[in-house]
């Protein structure tokens, strides 16, 4: 599924979430598709079950997710509508990063093409 990185200085709860988003917008994870279990992912990934559940409950917030009791997690489907507020809040700290990539001398074609590239 993915794999962590043990010496990166982002939190392993923070790979995680970032994993599912990754896989969920690429669409290799699709809405209705079972999740693993917290423990079946912790022992895939070799880490604390407390960890990938703290990413569980980030990504239901988030609304990625959503659990069935009795029945595991679940991949969301995409919201129909009142998603705009929360894409122009992510496009206004896309501007922001924008800034202090320019600041550190990043031109905006080399800005551009990573994310293109992704």
């Amino acid at each position: 599924m993915f794999q962590i990185d043990l010496k990166s200085r982002m939190p392993i709860y923070e790979q995680v979430v970032n994993n599912f988003k990754r896989l969920i917008t690429t669409g290799l994870l699709k809405p209705g598709d079972r999740v693993p279990s917290v423990r079946e992912l912790a022992k895939a990934l070799t880490c604390n079950p407390n960890t990938v559940q703290k990413a569980f409950r980030e990504l239901e917030s988030q609304g990625y997710i959503y659990t069935v009791p009795g029945q595991g997690s679940f991949i969301s489907e995409p919201p129909a509508e009142g998603s705009e507020a929360k894409a122009e809040a992510i496009l206004e700290k896309i501007g922001e990063l924008v800034y202090e990539l320019e600041f550190l001398g990043i031109t905006r074609d080399k800005i551009v093409e990573k994310i293109m590239k992704g």
